[in-house]
């Protein structure tokens, strides 16, 4: 059985400093610099006109800019402070606000990503406004697209065929999956092949172009996403806090939708399992597995079976690593034929065209019937991460931009000074 998503996830340490992190730690630094450098001069400045004797005009207008700035400048460091952490460290009321939100920012991006983003009609009006089908055929048919195919299957392939070469590992499948194999149904694995034979359907190919565009489509939907967030945004929060978020929604969905493409993830494990319940109720006469059945176990049970397997395996590895490293190989000009065969013949054909758009709206459906799971996912893994790495990251990211609010509070509270200060003298 697949793992269950609902579970706590256990999340990966953060990894080490990269250049871009460290320009972004020096920029953090230094812009913080800056705004505490501009408080001091405020605190400076009206130290140093309680030195003037007779303080003038000019003196006491200034007086009265940097007080300001000072309160201005204080005000905002304890805003931007108590977003990461308590100021002071002193345990002050609705301060450290990320640190104490996590589990509710996990939820609500859970639930957000759920009930705007994972839903069959979005999912579906997306695909059907692409027209994913035609546009599949249409880059298959492209005579760039068949060398990239080509040269990427002729890439693998060595490392594949040497892998399953290896004798440990043939042995090890001969002792763990021989009574396994024997006593295996294998109704419902001839049904999936010939399903995918006579819909001539590329499955994986089509489900991962799919979730590429869900990925495209969060992409151009970023700035509705962000609309949303400041929708639902406390109103002391700044709006690149906002900003931040809603960028961060977008990519960790992409992310999600990515993983969703590896075909080892759990989730494609659990698509591929769905594949096959669903082949297994094409089959369903009693009779025809009992034969399969038989069929099978007379072949697993001739006494020559494993060495003609064996030296027929052997013999057709041996001729392919010959072929994969000429550079004219036969592999990768069949694998260039057949990806402009398949690509012009989908291309020319409409019938064939709605069968694709037809699987992937399929597709789709089910990829809504895990949304409950994957939104459960996304919390779960925000919930999971170590809360000082959390914090780190966030100020990282935002933090400096943080400080221009610092920075523009002191100047704006200085400005706001003269200006009281010179209503005060023209009424008074």
């Amino acid at each position: 059985m697949p793992p269950d998503l609902s579970q706590p996830f256990e999340a990966p340490r953060a990894p080490m400093p990269s250049n871009a992190e460290d320009g972004l730690r020096l920029r953090l630094r230094r812009n913080r610099l800056l705004a505490t450098s501009l408080l001091l001069s405020m605190v400076a400045i009206f130290l140093g006109t309680h030195l003037v004797p007779e303080p003038g005009f000019a003196v006491r207008l200034l007086r009265a800019a940097a007080e300001a700035g000072i309160v201005g400048g204080l005000a905002d460091w304890f805003a931007v402070t108590a977003l990461f952490r308590h100021p002071l460290g002193l345990p002050i009321p609705h301060t450290a606000i990320v640190p104490t939100s996590k589990e509710r920012i996990g939820q609500t991006l859970g639930r957000f990503l759920e009930r705007h983003f994972l839903t069959e009609e979005v999912l579906v009006r997306k695909l059907r406004s692409a027209n994913m089908a035609q546009r599949f055929a249409t880059w298959l048919a492209a005579p760039s697209t068949a060398p990239v195919l080509a040269g990427a299957v002729v890439s693998a392939l060595p490392y594949v065929i040497r892998t399953l070469d290896n004798a440990d590992l043939q042995d090890f499948a001969r002792r763990s999956l021989g009574k396994q194999v024997r006593q295996a149904d294998i109704a419902p694995v001839m049904g999936r092949a010939i399903d995918v034979l006579t819909a001539s359907g590329e499955t994986d190919v089509l489900f991962e172009r799919a979730l590429g565009v869900a990925a495209q489509w969060l992409e151009e939907n970023r700035e509705q996403i962000f609309d949303l967030v400041r929708e639902r945004s406390r109103w002391w929060i700044p709006r690149t806090i906002d900003r931040k978020i809603a960028d961060a929604i977008v990519t960790g969905s992409a992310d999600l939708l990515n993983k969703l493409r590896e075909p080892d993830s759990d989730v494609r494990l659990k698509f591929r399992e769905a594949l096959h319940r669903l082949i297994d109720d094409l089959i369903n006469s009693p009779e025809q597995r009992e034969q399969i059945n038989a069929f099978k176990n007379r072949l697993l049970e001739h006494p020559e079976l494993q060495a003609w397997i064996a030296a027929a395996w052997h013999e057709t590895s041996r001729v392919m690593l010959e072929d994969l490293s000429r550079p004219n190989s036969k592999v990768r000009n069949a694998v260039e034929r057949i990806c402009l065969l398949v690509g012009r013949a989908l291309a020319a054909d409409e019938t064939m065209l709605k069968h694709i758009d037809a699987l992937l709206e399929r597709l789709a459906a089910y990829l809504v019937s895990w949304r409950h799971e994957i939104g459960t996912f996304v919390s779960e893994v925000v919930r999971s991460w170590d809360t000082p790495t959390l914090v780190d990251r966030l100020e990282l990211v935002v933090g400096s931009d943080l400080q221009y609010i610092r920075m523009n509070g002191t100047i704006v509270g200085a400005l706001a000074g003269c200006f009281i200060f010179l209503v005060s003298q023209i009424l008074g």
